[in-house]
This record gives C-alpha cells, sequence and structure tokens, in this order.
C-alpha cells in the first residue's frame, strides 16, 4: 500500500494557506514569486498529483507576506 502524498497536517496546512491567499486576492504565481520559489511552486502544493509541500522557512516566509502568525496555518489541536 503506498503512502498518500499529504498527511492530514499537510492538507489541512496548504487549506490554511490558500484560504488566506483567496483572502487577499493572491494569485498562486504571485505569491510563489514573492516566495522566492519557482513559478509554479504553490500551485504545484495546491495540486494533489505532486508531492510539493510547504516547509517550516515557507510557512514564516507566507507569514510576514500575509502579515499575520505562522500560528495562523495550524490547527488549535493535534490531528
Amino acid at each position: 500500500m503506498s503512502k498518500p502524498h499529504a498527511t492530514e497536517i499537510d492538507l489541512y496546512v496548504i487549506g490554511k494557506v490558500k484560504e488566506r491567499r483567496k483572502e487577499l486576492n493572491i494569485s498562486q504565481l504571485a505569491l510563489s514569486q514573492q516566495l522566492g520559489a519557482a513559478d509554479s511552486f504553490v500551485s504545484n502544493v495546491e495540486s494533489s498529483k505532486y508531492r510539493t509541500k510547504y516547509n517550516v522557512r515557507h510557512l514564516n516566509e507566507l507569514a510576514k507576506i500575509f502579515k499575520c502568525s505562522p500560528k495562523d496555518f495550524w490547527p488549535e489541536k493535534p490531528l
């Protein structure tokens, strides 16, 4: 049995970032560029076809871009 590409916590964090990105009307391309990543990076993270995920450094940079706390991307309790 193969492992899923993303765990429950991965999907939660990706969903929170996507939700915030859409609230602020920032495109996947613009966010990738603000992160200093490849143009397709955010698109790949948000797609279930790829194994690409955010790491701790990404979440810290995303918090700066979104002007929020990195904690805003995490659930209150462990999943």
